[in-house]
């Protein structure tokens, strides 16, 4: 993997108005790309969240997504260690799940980036929203948009559909700031031990573009709820 630093990357400045993420650019306050999804999600997802809850109780759910969330920010921390060279992938004896996980990720999707431009990169779209990409590059040949993300067990590619949205999202306001053609999003994804289950999801070509639009409609749907 060769790092070409051919773009320069503001860095993130993140700040919370009213419980929700922004991100201040040149004095402007933007909405983050999860903020966006979260409030426009359908009411078909949020009923399932609250069947979720309510069939195991607020107690489990809470520890559930309490250790999914602290997994996952390791599981980030780690690879994007590896991204920037401060680490390899021979990791210590006693090793964590978020570890295993990571290194599940390096060896079976990023073996596939051949460029890296950055890690953890601020990106954003002027007036509409912005963002941190886990990693941008070229991938299998094609400049590409990278999310890492962990699951709890194996999902369909149709439960993935946010992650679609965010990649997208991201791939847009990296053409419109650095006039890139970036037409593809990888989504590496990986469950916890023991089975350290490994999945690539990629978005690329029509697909893309029609995420694309899917998520400037959102961005529409946002502006309107916010406005009112």
């Amino acid at each position: 993997m060769y790092w070409n630093k051919k773009f320069d990357y503001p860095a993130s400045n993140r700040i919370m108005i009213n419980g929700s993420r922004f991100y201040n650019i040149n004095n402007t306050n933007l909405p983050s790309v999860t903020e966006i999804l979260k409030a426009t999600e359908s009411e078909e997802k949020k009923n399932s969240l609250l069947r979720w809850r309510t069939k195991i109780g607020d107690t489990e759910a809470n520890r559930i997504m309490v250790l999914s969330s602290t997994r996952g920010t390791q599981m980030h921390k780690h690879i994007e260690k590896y991204l920037v060279g401060q680490s390899n992938i021979e990791l210590s004896n006693e090793i964590s799940d978020s570890e295993l996980m990571s290194k599940k990720i390096i060896s079976n999707g990023l073996c596939n980036l051949d460029e890296l431009w950055g890690a953890e990169v601020m990106l954003s779209y002027p007036s509409l929203y912005a963002g941190t990409a886990d990693a941008c590059g070229i991938y299998n040949n094609k400049e590409s948009i990278l999310d890492f993300k962990q699951s709890n067990k194996p999902k369909k590619r149709e439960w993935v559909e946010d992650y679609f949205l965010q990649i997208a999202a991201y791939g847009l306001a990296h053409n419109k700031t650095h006039s890139t053609n970036i037409s593809q999003g990888v989504i590496l994804m990986c469950t916890p031990p023991p089975e350290c289950t490994f999945q690539e999801f990629i978005l690329s070509g029509d697909d893309f573009k029609r995420y694309e639009d899917l998520f400037l409609q959102k961005v529409d749907t946002y502006k309107t709820l916010t406005n009112k």
